[in-house]
């Protein structure tokens, strides 16, 4: 196993941003037993309403991916009073340097983008916005396929107040996040996970996203477990906060292998 980060070059200039001061980061963790086998690649982006990247919602999910035959990455964005489009071209930078330097890193060239929460609202951004900022990069920056767990998606009736806040400002660049009005048939297949007792991010995020993919024929996976409210990531005890119990949910656990097993078939 290898272990580095790196930091990230965004074309912020090219977009109309300032880059001033800020310094995205992909931390990495590279199979290297095997010199002749190829990895594909999964980027953990954590949420924290955009204010914040959850250490609990980045490494252990990559290395959960990781332990079952993955190159794992954890993306450090860019967040308060960064607003669209300034994380999302981080996503891709990290998405461009993986497929630019595919050989090194062992990786096969396909790459699955995991988020939670904001961060769920950041790869689904990537997912149908890609082709948007695509001639910045002198790489593909389509993912192949996005997981999001327990995901932001819109700005409107059921937003979570304070991402869209920190995301979208302006009524201009609230309706680029209203993700759900922006799915083409250009959009990867979607793994979806939420729960139905969510009051942080209601789930109606999810199933707008979900019914908004249906409209455009895009293949996706929806679970919606019936509680465990907001924030739980891996479900176990490795991603408990404070001691508290409900961190720990069995039945919202499973997503992990279902998602695993979609990531195979998708």
């Amino acid at each position: 196993m290898k272990n580095f980060t790196v930091s990230l070059a965004p074309p912020y200039e090219k977009a109309g941003l300032s880059g001033e001061g800020l310094c995205p980061s992909l931390s990495c963790i590279i199979h290297d037993t095997d010199p002749n086998r190829k990895f594909p690649a999964l980027i953990a982006v954590p949420g924290g309403s955009y204010e914040h990247c959850s250490k609990r919602e980045g490494e252990p999910c990559a290395a959960r991916w990781y332990s079952h035959g993955y190159n794992g990455f954890v993306l450090e964005y860019s967040c308060v009073n960064k607003p669209f489009p300034t994380a999302l071209l981080e996503l891709a930078a990290a998405v461009e340097y993986i497929r630019s330097n595919a050989d090194s890193l062992q990786c096969n060239g396909n790459i699955i983008l995991c988020g939670f929460s904001a961060g769920g609202h950041l790869c689904a951004s990537l997912g149908v916005h890609y082709d948007r900022y695509a001639e910045l990069f002198s790489e593909n920056i389509r993912p192949d396929k996005i997981v999001l767990c327990y995901p932001v998606i819109t700005t409107g009736k059921f937003t979570h107040a304070l991402s869209a806040q920190n995301i979208a400002p302006t009524e201009e660049l609230k309706s680029l996040a209203s993700l759900e009005n922006h799915v083409s048939d250009k959009m990867p297949p979607a793994f979806i996970w939420h729960c139905a007792d969510d009051k942080t991010v209601p789930v109606e995020n999810s199933l707008m996203f979900a019914a908004a993919m249906s409209r455009e024929k895009i293949p996706f996976e929806l679970h919606i477990f019936p509680e465990g409210g907001h924030g739980i990531a891996m479900c176990d005890i490795t991603t408990v906060k404070n001691n508290d119990p409900r961190y720990i949910n069995e039945t919202a656990a499973g997503w992990f292998e279902l998602a695993l097993k979609w990531a195979e078939r998708a």
